[in-house]
């Protein structure tokens, strides 16, 4: 949303204008958006746990190929399949627009302006870059990026995201799609971008929204009792 903020991307574009690839396998009319609402249609690994697995990728660009290469379940934008493709699809067409590595851009545009010191999308592993599985974070720093949007994109006095762009991460997308795969911790959820709405107000608007992750990390934004918390499971050794 940063990069749609600048005027460099639009939600709307083609994946197959930054990522000739996908045209070439008959994938030109995947969009961004369906990119991160899971709606590319791209066959996907099926379990969430798929999402941690990047043992043969040594770089995004070479999962990005992969994912082109792929047959298509259904048409995109005709059913949701939550799963690591979309967005890691949108974070290499950043990767190509910028000729920066998705770690460095999101240090740069989120992580250094957020303050937050302690979070790292890097595999130390010397794998490929994992955005879909997420970051190794801290509490404190992901209270800074909650507190952002829970403030319509402000923190300590500098706009990160504009207010449209907030609004439109916590706009349900999709909804009348069939789902075809959702975690069970979010069955019954509308998706936004990147967000879980959980619930609505009077006025149908967003007013509770969450990221569950499958490793036990439960950060939310309680939009009317104006609060934002993180929850974090740490499993017995």
């Amino acid at each position: 949303m940063a990069f749609v903020d600048e005027g460099k991307i639009s939600l709307d574009d083609k994946v197959s204008r930054y990522i000739p690839i996908f045209a070439t396998y008959m994938k030109s009319y995947i969009t961004i958006r369906n990119c991160v609402t899971n709606t590319t249609g791209a066959r996907s690994d099926a379990g969430v746990a798929k999402i941690f697995d990047r043992s043969k990728h040594t770089s995004l660009e070479d999962e990005i190929t992969d994912y082109a290469k792929r047959e298509i379940q259904a048409n995109p934008g005709t059913e949701f399949y939550y799963s690591n493709i979309g967005p890691d699809i949108a974070a290499r067409v950043l990767e190509v627009v910028s000729k920066k590595s998705f770690d460095r851009l999101i240090m740069e545009k989120i992580l250094r302006p957020l303050k937050m010191r302690g979070t790292s999308f890097s595999n130390e592993d010397g794998g490929a870059v994992n955005p879909s599985g997420g970051a190794r974070s801290t509490a404190t720093d992901y209270i800074n990026f909650l507190s952002m949007l829970l403030n319509k994109g402000m923190f300590e006095g500098k706009q990160i995201l504009s207010e449209k762009s907030v609004n439109e991460i916590e706009t349900a997308q999709f909804t009348g799609l069939q789902i075809k795969y959702t975690p069970k911790m979010a069955e019954g959820l509308h998706y936004g971008l990147g967000a879980w709405i959980e619930e609505t107000d009077s006025d149908g608007k967003p007013s509770v929204l969450s990221c569950n992750s499958f490793l036990g990390t439960y950060p939310y934004i309680d939009k009317c009792r104006n609060y934002a918390a993180i929850i974090i499971v740490q499993k017995p050794q």
